[in-house]
């Protein structure tokens, strides 16, 4: 069973304006993302519970069999790249970490076909916790 995952007004707003613009070439990145949203518990941003990952949010997290962890913060994909520290909310993890909570764990398909396992470790920042609500 999937975990519930929450997801702020402005954040799908922005997201779905993204997807609308996406080429057919990046549809599979489009259709994963948009089925999260499908499913996804939408609230006001200064509603969001303080430890759900948001856009811009940085997470730790930890990927199955791997004893490491990681610490991204979650961009939109023009914000993706500046350096090793940002996961693009069109990749699939990015996609697999939006929305859910601190404990919370999803399977995701790798680009390579491999199915993984994410487990959100801790939400380090979140812009709406902080009062920084994008608006």
């Amino acid at each position: 069973m999937l975990p519930i995952i929450t997801i702020s007004t402005v954040d799908l707003d922005r997201i779905d304006l993204l997807l609308d613009r996406l080429p057919s070439a990046q549809a599979p990145a489009r259709d994963a993302l948009a089925d999260e949203l499908a499913r996804a518990d939408v609230v006001a941003p200064w509603d969001m519970p303080p430890r759900v990952v948001t856009m811009r949010s940085t997470v730790r997290f930890r990927l199955d069999g791997k004893e490491s962890e990681w610490c991204k913060t979650l961009v939109y994909p023009k914000e993706a790249g500046q350096g090793d520290d940002t996961v693009s909310v069109l990749s699939p993890v990015g996609s697999a970490l939006l929305g859910l909570a601190e404990g919370d764990r999803i399977e995701w398909t790798h680009p390579d076909g491999r199915t993984l396992g994410v487990e959100i470790v801790e939400v380090l920042y979140q812009p709406e916790r902080a009062g920084h609500y994008h608006l």
